[in-house]
């Protein structure tokens, strides 16, 4: 089965030791994906709603990086760290994410048809 590796190029990816995404076959893993931006910067800092949407639209890329979309995406994990602010992203809270000016991370995964590239 052949392996795909996606980088984002996140200085976290070297540090933590992991990628973006991975396609093995017809399965992708979108690793957790926060809102920060390629200048580092955090988006949307105190609304979860902007950080949501700012860390999908980072998931749309690694996807169609991968030769997928979110029409193909079977799971979502959304961790928020604010349980009370749910409604405006996610399901989990979690104590904190790698900088306290982060309130959401989300993971994503995706299944295309087997001949798909």
């Amino acid at each position: 089965m052949t392996r795909r590796n996606i980088s984002s190029g996140s200085p976290w990816e070297e540090t933590v030791g992991y990628l973006r995404a991975v396609r093995v076959g017809n399965l992708i893993e979108v690793a957790g994906t926060t809102a920060v931006n390629e200048r580092g910067e955090v988006v949307g800092p105190d609304d979860p709603y902007l950080q949501a949407k700012f860390a999908l639209e980072k998931i749309g890329r690694a996807l169609a990086a991968a030769g997928a979309g979110f029409e193909n995406v079977i799971r979502t994990r959304m961790f928020v760290t604010d349980i009370a602010r749910w409604e405006d992203v996610g399901l989990v809270q979690v104590a904190s994410l790698v900088r306290s000016d982060l309130l959401v991370e989300i993971e994503a995964t995706a299944v295309v048809p087997e001949d798909s590239p």
